[in-house]
């Protein structure tokens, strides 16, 4: 559902304006507590901030746990989707999130891609046909000199063709 609204707003809007207003508007992510407030015209760079507020305090008044890592969740995938050709499947596979230390403050979060590590997946793929990246996101304070928790994300990342033909296997010995 949500690639097809992004399709249509894409006649009236910029992809960048639409993924930030799409994610800060979208039910799944609103409850997160987290927002997107920074997105690059190529989708390459994005900052969250996720509010310290009544809204996600756990028992002990911190910054609950569901809460850091909802907000990051989502990122590394669609951002990866929306910046690499459509010949492309990717996944979320796995994910691990690492507490350093409570957190009593409004958190931030950064999720890049450089033209390099997009080359890098591309290259990879190529030979491979499917691959796994882990992107790692930490949660900080604004000025970013304390880490309070990070976020490992594995992607799954295949050739469209190399993974319909896989499934069409799999499915085929499956039923048998």
């Amino acid at each position: 559902m949500y690639q097809n609204v992004a399709r249509l707003g894409q006649r009236f809007f910029s992809k960048a304006f639409l993924f930030k207003y799409g994610f800060n508007f979208s039910p799944m992510y609103r409850r997160s507590c987290g927002r997107l407030i920074y997105v690059s015209k190529d989708l390459k760079t994005l900052r969250i901030r996720l509010k310290y507020s009544y809204k996600n305090k756990n028992y002990v008044g911190s910054i609950f746990g569901g809460s850091l890592f909802s907000a990051v969740d989502p990122f590394p995938m669609v951002q990866l989707i929306n910046i690499i050709d459509r010949d492309y499947v990717i996944w979320d596979k796995a994910a691990q999130i690492r507490f350093r230390r409570p957190a009593f403050e409004d958190l931030y979060a950064d999720f890049t891609y450089t033209d390099s590590e997009l080359e890098e997946i591309r290259k990879r793929v190529q030979t491979e046909n499917e691959i796994e990246i882990i992107k790692s996101t930490p949660l900080t304070n604004k000025a970013g000199d304390t880490v309070f928790c990070t976020v490992d994300k594995t992607l799954y990342i295949a050739e469209k063709q190399y993974f319909k033909a896989k499934r069409k296997k799999k499915n085929k010995t499956s039923t048998s």
